[in-house]
């Protein structure tokens, strides 16, 4: 697994400065819930795809494995406002089910917007490790190390839980442990599971929060960072490569309108 989120080239992006990167996806996930102009919309889709795809520094059958459930993403954020929304041209219509002009637009519009979301939020994903985003946090944030350093041991914990799963699995079977296949035999046989790994989840949380206090993670005092984060020009060009995007499906949706669609707010 952490095998296939390396990346296969090293570019820009990963890179620049995390903080930096985030106040631009913050910016970005802001402008497009606030896009109601279906065209608008649509091409910004299409350049965060293309982002994605040709600046992720992944290879391209790796992209278009993680890009498949958007297409689920695309259908079931959408499919409820077509089949149900308000309008007043209506398309077909059949006992509560009612498709409209104005409802497919809308529909089809949360859909682009669900899929832009999902592709700046992968993009930002792939291109930013988990360590050197919370120490960057910690740097020029200011976020205190001891929430820092907490989520960075949760997520390190997480394996560990996976494997403990394994081990309480192989450990049931050798017992003799029935099978938890089939209706309420599956839930009732959940508490084999739940119990010791909660057990050993909270034995973990306390050791991992004994060592953090021997080693005076209270967020009192300067701190020295074994990974320095520092601002550069990376930053500068991912911020006019993402300025540049957004610039793009603006002119697109000005000069080539796939729907013609201004506002889809009914």
């Amino acid at each position: 697994m952490n095998d296939l989120l390396i990346p296969h080239r090293v570019n820009p992006f990963h890179r620049a400065n995390p903080v930096a990167k985030l106040i631009c996806m913050i910016a970005l996930f802001m402008l497009t819930l606030f896009t109601h102009r279906l065209d608008f919309i649509f091409y910004q889709m299409t350049c965060f795809l293309l982002l994605l795809v040709f600046f992720s520094g992944h290879r391209l059958w790796k992209i278009s494995l993680i890009m498949t459930p958007f297409l689920i993403v695309f259908l079931a954020s959408s499919s409820t406002m077509i089949l149900f929304g308000k309008g007043d041209t209506i398309w077909w219509a059949w006992g509560l089910i009612q498709i409209s002009q104005e409802s497919f637009y809308r529909g089809i519009h949360i859909g682009f917007k669900a899929v832009t979301f999902a592709s700046e939020g992968l993009l930002f994903v792939l291109t930013t490790p988990s360590v050197t985003l919370f120490y960057a946090l910690m740097q020029k944030a200011k976020l205190p190390p001891k929430f820092a350093y907490s989520f960075m041991a949760s997520i390190r914990l997480l394996p560990m839980v996976w494997e403990e799963l394994q081990i309480r699995r192989n450990a049931l079977k050798i017992r003799g442990a029935r099978s938890l296949r089939g209706g309420m035999k599956w839930i009732g046989g959940l508490k084999l599971y739940i119990v010791p790994l909660l057990v050993q989840g909270i034995r973990r949380a306390h050791r991992v929060a004994v060592a953090m206090e021997t080693k005076a993670f209270d967020g009192k005092g300067r701190r020295s960072y074994y990974y320095p984060s520092e601002y550069s020009r990376n930053d500068c060009w991912v911020v006019l490569l993402l300025c540049a995007a957004v610039g793009a499906a603006l002119l697109m949706s000005v000069l080539l309108p796939p729907f013609g669609v201004a506002d889809v707010r009914y």
